[in-house]
C-alpha cells in the first residue's frame, strides 16, 4: 500500500510539475518578440451578438509575412467588435482595417523593448519554477505524513530523494524555454 501511495504523490507532483510548464509555454507565446505569431492573439474575446466570443471562432487568423498578422472575419459587421477587441486587450499593435479585414503590422522591437521582454520572459520563468518547488514541496509532506504512518524510512528518502531529482529535471526545462525564448527575442 506505502509504495502505491508514494507512487500516487509522485504522479501528482508530475502532473503539477507538467501544468506549471504548460503554463509557462503559453505565456510566453503571449510575449511579442517582434515577428508576427497569431498566438499572440489568443485569449482575445469578440463582442459577437452580445456574446464574449474567442476572436478564431468569429475570424480566421493568417500571417502573409513575417511583420504583419491579417485577420479575415467571417462576418463583416463584426470588423468594429474584433477592432474594439484588439484595443481593448492591449496587445501593443494598433490594429487597421480596410472594410474587408483587419490588418496587425508588428512593429520591430526597440534594445529598451526587448531587455523589458527578456525581464518579463524571467518572471515568467520564476513563476514556473515556484509553481514545481511548490508540487515538490507538497509531495514531500505527503511522504513525511506516510513515514509517521509507517512508511520505512529508507523508502521515504528514496521518495525525496527521486522527487528532487524530477524538481532538478523540471527546473532544467523551463530553463531550456527561457533560453530559447530569449535568444528569440533578442534577434534582430
Amino acid at each position: 500500500m506505502n509504495e502505491e501511495e508514494v507512487q500516487l504523490y509522485s504522479e501528482d507532483a508530475v502532473e503539477k510539475m507538467e501544468k506549471a510548464l504548460k503554463h509557462l509555454s503559453g505565456e510566453l507565446v503571449k510575449l511579442r518578440a517582434g515577428k508576427a505569431n497569431p498566438a499572440m492573439l489568443d485569449g482575445i474575446l469578440v463582442n459577437y451578438y452580445g456574446t464574449p466570443t474567442p476572436l478564431q471562432q468569429v475570424a480566421s487568423i493568417n500571417t502573409p509575412d513575417a511583420r504583419t498578422i491579417v485577420i479575415q472575419p467571417w462576418e463583416k459587421k463584426v470588423i468594429d467588435a474584433i477592432e474594439k477587441a484588439i484595443f481593448a486587450a492591449n496587445i501593443g499593435v494598433t490594429p487597421s482595417n480596410n472594410g474587408e479585414v483587419v490588418r496587425l503590422n508588428i512593429p520591430p522591437l526597440t534594445e529598451d523593448r526587448r531587455k523589458a521582454l527578456v525581464k518579463q520572459v524571467k518572471v515568467e520563468g520564476e513563476n514556473a519554477k515556484i509553481s514545481i518547488r511548490n508540487a515538490r514541496r507538497e509531495a514531500i509532506e505527503e511522504f513525511k505524513k506516510l513515514g509517521k504512518k509507517g512508511l520505512p524510512e529508507d523508502m521515504e528518502k528514496d521518495a525525496e530523494e527521486d522527487m528532487q531529482k524530477l524538481t532538478d529535471k523540471y527546473y532544467k526545462k523551463v530553463d531550456e524555454i527561457l533560453v530559447k525564448k530569449e535568444t528569440e527575442i533578442m534577434t534582430v
